[in-house]
């Protein structure tokens, strides 16, 4: 890229990297998609000082924590398996953080995980792993 491409980019807002433009690219794609599926929208990237939720759901009477993993291959590994012991854990501790703001309700709680897939630059799958993984422990709710 030239220099004038560069200050095209930056005066048109779009200086942010390649990553984070895929990832916001797979959290609105994830969001529609769950949305289609008589999920209720809550809240994007809530974020407490342990850490950050990508999206929060209700379903029935339920609260979906949503991570969203978005890739542009598969090559190596499916893109759920970033979602690591420790990503578990930090999520654990966001969710409950998240659950005292609101005054720690008596509703369910899952984890779920979309994967996102891109080709070109546009997405080209999405799946919905519903309940992944349980709250790490020791943390509780409930």
């Amino acid at each position: 890229m030239n220099l004038l491409e560069t200050f095209k980019k930056r005066f048109a807002g779009d200086d942010k990297p390649e990553h984070l433009r895929r990832g916001e690219l797979g959290e609105h794609a994830a969001k529609k998609h769950l949305q289609r599926q008589g999920l209720k929208f809550l809240t994007a990237n809530f974020r407490s000082k342990r850490g950050e939720i990508d999206l929060v759901f209700r379903d029935d009477d339920c609260l979906a924590f949503v991570e969203v993993k978005t890739r542009s291959s598969e090559d190596w590994t499916r893109p759920a398996a970033a979602v690591d012991a420790r990503k578990r854990r930090l999520l654990s501790q966001t969710a409950l953080d998240y659950l005292r703001l609101l005054k720690n309700p008596q509703v369910k709680i899952r984890f779920d995980i979309v994967e996102v897939l891109l080709a070109d630059g546009r997405v080209c799958e999405i799946r919905h792993l519903p309940n992944t993984f349980p709250m790490e422990k020791p943390y509780r709710y409930g």
